[in-house]
């Protein structure tokens, strides 16, 4: 029995928010033997990079059977967070950041990361605004979205909006807080001997030290002035 032949079939995508952020809009055109449909839709409040997030997935979900596509974009963050394994590192790690801050876009992510698991799919990067025929048709769809009358509630950014705090950098600031490193809480710890370096007008009273990875952190708490009395010179 002969092995059915796999689609092979190109996607433009291109997208941006006015301003960033603002209101955005995503332009789309798939193309296969000669044929091209184009799609576009607006957003009413969301980013330059859920833009141009969605507009992969948008036109990767339009299509039904497993294909071969070849995806161009203008944006770097996309191409390369699929083509050097940023997403695939980002879901291995939970979706969080080494400095124990949540990924932006995560939604996004993972839906792209489901969808291309449908598929064979190559990322190619292209200059924006730079003559490429499809990619400019994009922006002009992109732009399309961006001013329509009806544009669909980002209920991702929305939901982003109420819950920035988890995306923000955590900070370790007292016993207690968790470790960057491995989630286990920090501790407070007197160094031995107080150490002060020439012209150095403070020292550290004390650090935090992860008990299970010795992971250290010196945090402004701690910081200390050097007294007259401890000047020699």
């Amino acid at each position: 029995m002969e092995s059915k032949e796999i689609p092979e079939i190109e996607l433009f995508t291109d997208g941006g928010a006015e301003p960033n952020p603002g209101k955005g809009g995503f332009g789309v055109i798939l193309s296969y033997k000669g044929r091209q449909k184009e799609f576009f839709e607006g957003y009413e409040l969301t980013t330059n990079n859920r833009m141009e997030l969605m507009a992969v997935i948008f036109g990767l979900e339009k299509i039904k059977t497993k294909s071969k596509v070849t995806v161009y974009s203008d944006s770097k963050y996309v191409v390369d967070g699929i083509e050097k394994g940023w997403a695939e590192n980002w879901e291995r790690n939970n979706w969080i950041r080494r400095k124990g801050n949540l990924v932006l876009n995560k939604d996004l992510w993972e839906r792209l990361l489901d969808v291309i698991d449908n598929h064979e799919v190559t990322f190619n990067w292209v200059k924006g605004h730079a003559g490429h025929i499809e990619n400019e048709r994009c922006d002009v769809l992109a732009n399309k979205g961006i001013n329509s009358v009806h544009k669909i509630k980002d209920e991702g950014y929305l939901e982003y909006l109420e819950h920035i705090e988890y995306y923000q950098e955590q900070k370790i600031e007292k016993e207690g807080d968790l470790c960057r490193k491995c989630n286990t809480p920090v501790v407070k710890k007197k160094p031995k001997k107080r150490t002060i370096k020439p012209g150095q007008n403070y020292y550290f009273e004390y650090y935090l030290l992860c008990p299970n990875c010795k992971a250290m952190y010196m945090v402004d708490d701690a910081k200390r002035e050097v007294s007259d009395d401890n000047t020699l010179f």
